[in-house]
């Protein structure tokens, strides 16, 4: 068996202390996640955290920094993730737009709200992502190199 990582990308979103997260369905079950997805072929880690941020949420966002890159292995299925995960500011939301069909719904949480469900975290990269986010450095957009 060859043992191969799957590259993804997350964003963090905050306006006035709160964050966009997404509901989406995972094994019959609504869970909190950053609007996040795979990379696809050619395609760079910008390109991706911004399509799958539109696809995810309607919101159009720029990308302000990098908050880290995290090695994940998930222990329901045993599958290990490399996340990017890029800090942005919304721009423009497209209300009429439709999500993807795994996404139930969006909705902007604070910190304190987003601890208060740990059993709806999609996983602990969740609140440790926005947590690095606020507690810092955030990386310049240069590090990542297309």
């Amino acid at each position: 068996m060859t043992w191969q990582p799957h590259i993804t990308v997350a964003t963090i979103i905050e306006d006035q202390g709160r964050f966009l997260l997404v509901e989406e369905l995972k094994q019959d079950r609504l869970v909190l996640n950053q609007p996040a997805g795979h990379l696809e072929a050619n395609e760079s880690l910008r390109q991706a955290a911004l399509r799958e941020t539109l696809e995810e949420t309607g919101w159009d966002v720029e990308l302000t920094g990098v908050v880290g890159i995290y090695l994940y292995t998930a222990p329901s299925n045993g599958v290990t993730y490399q996340r990017v995960c890029f800090a942005a500011k919304p721009l423009r939301h497209h209300a009429d737009r439709s999500l993807d069909t795994d996404i139930a719904g969006t909705l902007w949480l604070s910190r304190d709200e987003l601890a208060a469900q740990p059993q709806r975290w999609r996983s602990e990269l969740v609140p440790r992502c926005i947590d690095d986010y606020l507690n810092g450095p955030l990386h310049g957009l240069e590090v990542i190199r297309d």
